[in-house]
């Protein structure tokens, strides 16, 4: 079964705190199995998005890479497609039909989101360059269009298992519920 992963590349503690849990949180919503982060070790964004999985539900990952060229090389090596998300790309609709095929042929996908100017060389490293519109515009947007189109809305419908919270959607107010877990019985004789 096919993974997809997120790379937020060049993460700054300094700057970037939230707009790198937001594209964590929206990888998470939109149908991603993880988020990598590289650039500053800041072991916050994950503890924040843990947080969240264990309240909300579902299995996602997030942690930290050292060297993200590395990394890149090994998810190619191991049959990985890497797509980066960029102004300067090739227009999303004129590309997802391919990314959709590659990803239903079971390989998996690195979605790799910049925080800073990125390294000209990942636009070298990356199978696809791919565009959100060619206007200057937020990588939490443009990851959520292309999981998205991607998935073709389905991901908006998703259950995720092992949830402690749930929203009940309704026209006016707020309503989440809590739900409450049956404990295990352990063996008794």
């Amino acid at each position: 079964m096919s993974r997809i992963y997120v790379l937020r590349l060049g993460h700054r503690i300094s700057r970037d705190k939230r707009i790198t849990t937001h594209v964590c949180l929206v990888a998470r919503a939109f149908g991603a199995n993880g988020c990598l982060i590289a650039g500053d070790f800041d072991p916050q964004v994950c503890r924040t998005v843990n947080d969240v999985c264990r309240r909300w539900g579902g299995i996602f990952e997030c942690r930290y890479v050292e060297n993200w060229r590395a990394f890149l090389k090994h998810w190619r090596e191991n049959n990985g497609v890497i797509v980066h998300l960029t102004m300067y790309g090739i227009n999303l609709p004129e590309i997802i039909d391919r990314i959709r095929s590659i990803y239903s042929e079971g390989r998996d996908i690195l979605v790799v989101v910049g925080a800073e100017k990125v390294p000209w060389d990942l636009y070298e490293l990356s199978d696809f360059n791919i565009a959100i519109g060619n206007q200057p515009h937020s990588e939490v947007a443009a990851l959520a269009v292309f999981l998205d189109w991607l998935f073709k809305g389905a991901e908006l419908n998703r259950i995720f298992p092992d949830a402690e919270l749930r929203i009940i959607p309704q026209q006016k107010g707020k309503k989440v519920v809590r739900i409450f877990k049956k404990e295990k019985q352990v063996g008794s004789n």
